[in-house]
């Protein structure tokens, strides 16, 4: 490498090259944009402390040290599920009153009839919480879960929704809320990913990986994908003719040339360098994991009457109910953040035929979801993990093709349980429609604060300086609602 000094100055020789700073920094780019970790708190990072997913305090103490995020998607509809109003079917065949239209109508359903909800509702538990009889299991839980009836989105479409949901924006490129948090608290488990997400199906969630990715952030923090099915972790074991030190001294020599790579024509902060950073941390996790992912995720440990409580002997709830297991597994092993995709490809999404399509996406995720949670509950691990249920919107009063309902973004339900959260509780209302959130009403980046403030992290001061911007997950908007842990 040639050096140009100023002619003016006299040539002086540093103690070592780039290329020795390099090799011996460690993670190398990959930390450099921890100096702004949580905010003011970032420069008091030690000068030793070079891996980028090491575990991390929050802002104060957090009630929840885990998440695991059970997305339905294509938007399941909260007039069926967990947010009863008698006065659709009073109205049932007639148009949408003018008093619940907005001021301008941004979709033509306004003059579609009120499609009437054929479900029988009940109250449950000691709290007398409602919930129709298309989720009897969840029902059982009615006292662990706080149900926000209120929640409200800008997303018309499923992209725009599922990219909201899961990284606050419409718009795709922003680092997902996953990240956000691995960035922020690191790992417990550095033989395990921080981040995982599974899908139950082979259709990909609508934006695929974008949801789980980072945007701007270095791709170390992104999420990684895992198998729904009886082997996880695809290639997870080496070669049997490959001994442990051959395959370590082959990861040494990968390693090398990377950072020798690197060292020659990586620039600090130029993407493609986080990405070579980000391959070589992954490569190291792959080797780690090789000792104890296969434990992690070996479901033969479990019992017949905990797979069966998730209902893994029923072919509909099968893998879904292994989903969540794995969720329960992983966080027990120190992973941060689990996102569980149930109905990948929008399989929630009931245009035509509610009354099939929610009686089987329902019926295929009951039984996994509460078991989810007494599983949680009976081995002491609810308190620690904050478990989220919801898609990225609802459905309308209104009918489509007479027997469906349309995308609902103004006024749906998500429900969390665990991590300190009052169980027992409703948040938040809708009109008498169920049309638009009007009491309480929490937007979407008013739910990721509120999930970030469980974890201990202060989303006004969880900041990454991308291009001298400081940028937030909550996109410098919302407010953490937190009364909902009591």
């Amino acid at each position: 490498m040639t050096t140009r000094y100023p002619s003016h100055c006299g040539r002086i020789d540093p103690a070592f090259t780039r290329r020795d700073m390099l090799l011996k920094s460690g993670a190398g780019f990959g930390a450099l944009a921890l100096s702004y970790l949580l905010g003011e708190n970032a420069s008091a990072q030690p000068a030793d402390a070079t891996n980028p997913l090491r575990g991390r305090p929050g802002h104060f103490a957090a009630k929840a040290k885990s998440v695991i995020f059970c997305f339905m998607e294509g938007g399941p509809s909260h007039l069926d599920t967990f947010d009863p109003k008698p006065l659709v079917n009073r109205l049932a065949g007639q148009r949408i009153p003018d008093s619940f239209r907005p001021v301008i109508t941004p979709m033509g359903e306004f003059y579609s009839p009120i499609l009437p909800s054929r479900r029988r509702w009940a109250q449950h538990g000691q709290s007398g919480l409602w919930v129709s009889d298309w989720l009897p299991n969840i029902a059982e839980c009615a006292d662990d879960i706080a149900v926000v009836r209120s929640c409200w989105a800008n997303g018309l479409n499923h992209s725009n929704g599922v990219s909201q949901m899961n990284t606050g924006s419409i718009v795709g490129g922003r680092p997902s809320l996953g990240a956000w948090v691995t960035y922020g608290l690191g790992t417990e488990n550095a033989n395990l990913p921080a981040f995982v997400v599974m899908q139950d199906n082979a259709a990909s969630v609508n934006n695929g990986a974008r949801n789980w990715g980072t945007g701007f952030m270095p791709a170390v923090y992104q999420g990684t994908r895992i198998n729904a099915t009886t082997e996880p972790i695809n290639h997870l074991n080496p070669p049997a003719n490959i001994s442990p030190a051959q395959q370590r001294g082959r990861l040494d020599l990968l390693s090398e040339l990377n950072r020798e790579h690197a060292s020659r024509y990586a620039l600090p902060g130029d993407s493609a360098t986080g990405e070579l950073e980000a391959r070589i941390n992954t490569y190291e996790l792959a080797y780690r994991m090789q000792a104890q992912a296969p434990e992690a995720v070996d479901l033969a440990q479990e019992t017949d009457e905990t797979k069966n409580l998730y209902g893994m002997d029923d072919p509909l709830t099968a893998t879904y109910g292994r989903m969540c297991l794995l969720g329960r597994r992983l966080v027990e092993r120190g992973v941060r953040f689990v996102q569980l995709y149930h109905g990948s490809g929008s399989k929630w999404d009931a245009h035509r035929n509610i009354e099939t399509n929610h009686a089987t996406n329902c019926r295929g995720s009951d039984k996994p979801v509460a078991g989810l949670l007494r599983d949680l509950k009976r081995r002491g691990l609810l308190e620690s993990t904050l478990v989220i249920w919801g898609g990225e919107f609802g459905r309308t009063p209104q009918s489509e093709a007479g027997d469906g309902r349309d995308h609902n973004p103004y006024g749906f339900t998500m429900w969390m349980a665990g991590g300190g959260v009052k169980g027992g509780q409703v948040i938040g209302s809708t009109d008498d429609m169920g049309l638009h959130a009007v009491e309480d009403r929490l937007h979407v980046h008013d739910l990721h604060a509120t999930i970030l403030h469980i974890l201990g992290i202060d989303h006004t001061r969880l900041i990454y300086r991308h291009q001298g911007r400081p940028e937030r997950a909550t996109m410098n908007e919302g407010e953490a609602y937190t009364r909902i842990t009591g």
